[in-house]
C-alpha cells in the first residue's frame, strides 16, 4: 500500500539594507520515499514584525538581524515613505 508523507524546507533571503527576510517554503509530498509534487510559498518579515508563528531558522535570523537601531532605521525608513507619498 502506497503511503504518502508530507515535510517543508524552507529557504531564507536576507534583503539589505534593513535585514528584511523572505522565506520561501516548500512544502514536498512524497510517496514511498519518492517526491511526487512540491508547491512553493513566500512570505516576507519586516524589523519590528512578530515572527513568532514562523520556521526556528527565521526567528533565529530576527533575532541575530533585528536590532533595535535597525528597527528603528527601518521605522524612519517607512515614515519619510509614507511622508513622500503623493497625496499625504
Amino acid at each position: 500500500m502506497a503511503q504518502f508523507t508530507e515535510r517543508s524546507e524552507h529557504q531564507l533571503e536576507i534583503i539589505p539594507p534593513f535585514s528584511i527576510i523572505q522565506c520561501r517554503r516548500a512544502d514536498i509530498i512524497e510517496k514511498d520515499g519518492v517526491e511526487v509534487g512540491k508547491t512553493y510559498h513566500r512570505h516576507v518579515r519586516c524589523p519590528g514584525e512578530d515572527v513568532s508563528d514562523d520556521c526556528a531558522e527565521l526567528q533565529a535570523c530576527a533575532a541575530a538581524l533585528w536590532t533595535p537601531e535597525v528597527i528603528a532605521a527601518y521605522q524612519a525608513h517607512v515614515a519619510e515613505q509614507e511622508a513622500n507619498r503623493p497625496g499625504a
